[in-house]
């Protein structure tokens, strides 16, 4: 049998320098507005956004009428306009490397569901999309990270077999109900 290598992709790259003091408290920032877990999900956005705006760069050098700048070009003004980070008024190569990271951020599920108004903080909407209590249009999404899409934007929403959304209750709220239909006994009981 043939062994097929796996194949490994960077997802993000560190920074040239560790101890640059305003890029810590920058990133800190960062980490504290959009509730990340660590450094590595800021160097990962900006490592996608450095990849996209190369990609602008390299276009930008070809002739304006050049075939590959205009269907290339295109393709990735479409793609950013479709996630929510560059406005339709703004179709044009040269927007895209004005861009931000906080951009990127802003079009995150965690910070979406927050925005919505479904969790009481930016924490508590991490906890809710681990915990499998959202869902995006029919898909359950358990990852904080996926980025959302404008035409999904609306269909935001509890999980039909979360409790939030209507499904069975929690394990805690079944306990006390059996606990107040019982009667007094398994509270009498505890005690003992």
């Amino acid at each position: 049998m043939v062994r097929v290598p796996f194949v490994y992709n960077k997802t993000y790259s560190t920074p040239r320098r560790p101890f640059e003091k305003e890029r810590l408290d920058q990133e800190l920032k960062l980490i504290g507005q959009f509730g990340l877990r660590n450094k590595h999900e800021v160097w990962r956005v900006r490592y996608t956004l450095a990849k996209i705006r190369k990609a602008a760069r390299d276009l930008l050098t070809l002739e304006e009428r050049d075939p590959k700048r205009l269907f290339e070009g295109n393709a990735l003004l479409r793609r950013l306009v479709r996630i929510g980070v560059l406005e339709e008024n703004k179709m044009k190569l040269d927007y895209v490397l004005g861009l931000k990271v906080e951009d990127f951020l802003q079009r995150r599920l965690q910070t979406q569901v927050f925005n919505v108004g479904l969790a009481k903080s930016i924490h508590h909407a991490r906890v809710l999309i681990r915990q499998r209590h959202i869902r995006v249009r029919k898909q359950v999404v358990n990852i904080p990270s996926f980025i959302v899409r404008l035409d999904s934007q609306k269909h935001i929403e509890f999980s039909l077999q979360s409790p939030f959304g209507g499904g069975r209750a929690g394990r805690v709220k079944r306990r006390n109900a059996k606990r107040a239909a019982g009667g007094g006994d398994a509270a009498a009981e505890d005690e003992e």
